[in-house]
């Protein structure tokens, strides 16, 4: 298996559909939440929506990148959820995270193993390989606080 299949592999194991890491993944942990659940807070906590929308995006920058556009995204905006007031909202930015990371894995899928130490976008990124396991990365890292606070939530 390449190098980039087995990255794309890993994204989507946390992402969509694997259990073996956290024995769990976004789509499997965020599957039952509701919107009131979702935007609920606990302490000082981001929100499991703020959450969502930030993992989700970083992968829309990055899927941007890969798609051969501009780094456009900026850490400062990265939590910068627009309201969720109802179920429908909360459903529209989980279906949004489903397709970016789908098309994000897609795209990995489709680059040459040889992309993976080339520069990303600018030196100070360090390379390609270095983001994607970044995101890998940082999805785990959210997707344990997704987890601990629903079950804060949920033990309420």
């Amino acid at each position: 298996m390449s190098s980039v299949s087995q990255l794309a592999k890993r994204f989507r194991e946390v992402l969509l559909d694997g259990f073996w890491i956290a024995n769990t993944n976004f789509k499997d942990k965020l599957s039952d939440v509701t919107w009131q659940q979702a935007t609920a807070r606990v302490d000082s906590l981001n929100t499991i929506a703020m959450l969502t929308f930030h993992i989700g995006y970083y992968i829309a920058g990055l899927v941007n990148v890969f798609e051969g556009g501009d780094l456009e995204i900026k850490d400062k905006y990265s939590f910068e959820l627009p309201p969720i007031e109802s179920q429908e909202q909360w459903e529209e930015l989980l279906d949004t995270l489903w397709l970016d990371s789908e098309k994000f894995a897609s795209l990995l899928e489709q680059m040459p193993d040889s992309k993976l130490n080339e520069v990303f976008v600018d030196e100070k990124y360090g390379t390609y390989l270095r983001n994607i396991e970044g995101m890998i990365e940082h999805s785990y890292y959210h997707l344990g606080q997704i987890t601990l606070i629903k079950k804060m939530l949920t033990d309420q």
